[in-house]
């Protein structure tokens, strides 16, 4: 059985985007790319409603690519526990109100107990610092916290 994982919003955008001028999100965009062409067949892919609503955002034709990417994967439900886990995360200051999202994205993960949550987003989701204490609290509420990792980290070295 493969295990699953949970897609945040900054992936299908960097699969999707125009390529960037700036040199480190052109490396995340390629390495991106890379991931989904060579590994993702190795996960259970998973999505919500809640990065189907943010890739449905911003420019049309831009979200309209974004959007085509989630067609086909399956959807996780945005639970009562996952939403009590989200508020819990943001009031016990493991991440910033402004973060929210973030921490809702976490919390569909862990409610559902998927294995990885794959981001880019490195200042609140991918972070040594903040992991411990979202992990804390993910146990806490009964959750299992999903591995948080960027597409460079489950590259893989060799076939399993």
């Amino acid at each position: 059985m493969k295990p699953t994982l949970y897609l945040e919003t900054t992936i299908p955008s960097y699969l999707t985007a125009w390529p960037s001028k700036v040199p480190l999100r052109a490396v995340h965009q390629a390495i991106t790319k890379e991931w989904w062409a060579k590994r993702r067949d190795r996960f259970s892919l998973r999505v919500s409603q809640l990065v189907e609503d943010e890739c449905g955002a911003g420019d049309a034709v831009a979200a309209v690519e974004r959007l085509a990417v989630l067609r086909l994967i399956p959807r996780l439900e945005i639970s009562d526990a996952a939403l009590d886990l989200a508020e819990q995360i943001v009031s016990r200051h493991a991440l910033p109100p402004k973060a929210a999202k973030d921490a809702l994205h976490v919390a569909i993960a862990a409610a559902h107990r998927v294995h990885f949550l794959l981001t880019w987003n490195c200042t609140h989701l991918n972070n040594g610092e903040i992991y411990p204490k979202v992990k804390a609290l993910c146990e806490a509420s009964g959750c299992s916290c999903p591995v948080i990792v960027t597409p460079a980290e489950l590259m893989g070295t060799h076939d399993l």
